[in-house]
């Protein structure tokens, strides 16, 4: 009953909002649900329609609650299927809700360390600093005297995000069903996203363990600051770490205050990410402004923080071969080598004809270049990509939809910063300076050395692999075994038999009795 109330209570947030208006886009090819639609339209004049309906859409996920918010933001990082307006303003939902009661918070502490609270914290402050969805952050300090920020899941959020989960499956499975024209949207392979997503947040474990190495990643960088985690004191449901002291991003009037170069700042972030994605292949995927803050004193002035590390990203050696080259063939308007490097790392069918491909990505993307480079959204140029290569038959990756995502978070940060940004001007550089580390005689090198322990493991034993694949093979096993083989299908064959003339003789009694 109270799923059932839930479902009446979505359904009537989505009908105030208007979100009816929407299902014609999915071409339904039935005509009661379009009498349908026009008596709900009758009945519900009053709704004030005006404004657009991605604006829309994102006000009654917001009513709906912070679970139906964070679906929207993931939804939004689909922009591979969602029309443009629609993955914008997805794209501003915040996580914020109001703070759950500290003593609720208090008393998750005590259970999960063993004991009071003030055995494990020299000093812990009462007033929450950040609330979200699934956990919200306060300030303490240790014995020791240093200061530590303290993540604590909402209580009781497992059985809410179960719930509102399993209404979104059935919903999932219900549009595919109603709407065939809608499996274009996968629906139920995003909710099953979504689901994932969550239950990694919902494990501080893991995010402790991605701070730790993107911290590793980034020791003594002049570029990023991470905090330090506090393993002692974290669980799947605690995780503390070192307490950051900056700015938000997003106070750009504060930073130029504190004599930030606010060109250099942007130029940073660029450089960061494109760190991460092609030296680490491990990248923080959740770099909006309210996760980042920049360092104001003197020893650090002009670094970034990163803060939440819940939602990363993960590339291979052949993503990055994949994402460099075609970066550095677009900016050429090589886009030959485009479908090319699609179709030789396997995101492309093998039968692929070339010609074709390189046809529909020339007509997608020849009419970006009309703009100055430093206005072209490296974001927009692989969705443009992603968008062409559906046409045959490639699945996207979701590790590629993650970074595409990121990619415009950054841009955006960055132009934000720095309206005269040059995103190429500052990639460029690194991108052909990867390729040539890893395609030409230095990534040789490196590949030559990372293979030479395996090479002397493996020299030893040739000798002796080579002499046994030249020894005359014994066959008797194998012909026992078929030997054996055919006495069984001789035995199976006389027991079909025997069971055939039994039916048959059991029907003649039937009939002729």
């Amino acid at each position: 009953m109270l799923r059932l109330f839930r479902f009446a209570k979505i359904v009537r947030i989505g009908l105030g909002y208007g979100l009816d208006q929407m299902v014609p886009e999915f071409a339904s090819p039935f005509v009661p649900l379009s009498w349908g639609k026009r008596v709900v339209r009758g009945l519900l004049f009053w709704r004030n329609l005006s404004a657009p309906r991605g604006e829309r859409l994102r006000e009654a996920l917001e009513t709906l609650g912070p679970i139906f918010v964070k679906f929207g933001q993931v939804l939004s990082t689909r922009r591979d299927l969602l029309p443009p307006d629609i993955a914008d303003e997805l794209a501003k939902l915040q996580d914020q809700v109001p703070p759950f009661p500290t003593p609720q918070a208090i008393a998750e502490l005590e259970r999960v360390y063993g004991k009071p609270l003030a055995e494990v914290f020299a000093t812990f402050d009462q007033e929450t600093v950040a609330s979200a969805s699934v956990a919200q952050v306060y300030m303490a300090t240790l014995f020791d005297g240093r200061e530590v920020a303290v993540k604590i899941l909402r209580p009781g959020i497992v059985n809410v995000i179960e719930h509102d989960l399993a209404l979104m499956r059935t919903g999932a499975e219900l549009l595919e069903r109603l709407w065939p024209e809608a499996r274009r949207l996968k629906p139920r392979e995003v909710v099953a996203e979504f689901d994932k997503y969550l239950h990694d947040e919902l494990d501080l474990m893991r995010e402790a363990a991605n701070c730790s190495l993107l911290r590793r990643n980034f020791a003594g960088s002049p570029l990023l600051l991470v905090p330090e985690v506090h393993w002692d004191f974290c669980s799947t449901s605690v995780m503390v770490m070192e307490r950051m002291h900056g700015t938000p991003i997003s106070q750009k009037d504060e930073l130029i205050r504190q004599g930030v170069d606010i060109p250099a700042l942007a130029r940073a972030g660029v450089e960061i990410f494109f760190t991460q994605v092609f030296r680490d292949g491990f990248f923080h995927a959740d770099m909006h402004p309210g996760n980042i803050f920049v360092a104001t004193d003197a020893a650090n002035r002009g670094k970034y923080i990163a803060l939440d590390f819940g939602i990363v990203g993960t590339l291979t050696d052949s993503d990055k071969s994949y994402l460099a080259r075609n970066f550095l063939a677009f900016f050429k308007r090589d886009y030959k080598d485009v479908a090319e490097s699609h179709v030789e790392s396997g995101w492309a069918p093998a039968d692929t004809r070339i010609d074709e491909f390189e046809s529909a990505i020339r007509s997608v993307c020849e009419p970006i270049f009309d703009k100055p480079l430093k206005e072209i959204s490296f974001g927009r140029v692989l969705l443009r990509l992603f968008q062409t290569s559906r046409r045959f038959n490639v699945d996207v990756q979701p590790q590629l939809v993650l970074l595409q995502k990121t990619l415009l978070n950054i841009e955006g940060l960055g132009r934000q910063l720095d309206p005269e940004l040059d995103l190429w001007k500052t990639a460029k550089p690194f991108l052909e300076r990867w390729m040539s580390e890893e395609l030409g005689l230095r990534g040789l090198a490196t590949s030559l050395k990372k293979e030479v322990p395996r090479w002397a493991k493996i020299l030893p034993q040739l000798p002796r692999l080579a002499h046994q694949s030249l020894q005359p093979r014994d066959d008797s096993a194998l012909r026992e075994e078929l030997r054996l083989l055919r006495q069984a299908q001789r035995r199976q064959g006389w027991f079909l038999a025997a069971i055939f003339v039994m039916g048959l003789t059991a029907l003649g009694l039937y009939f002729f009795a």
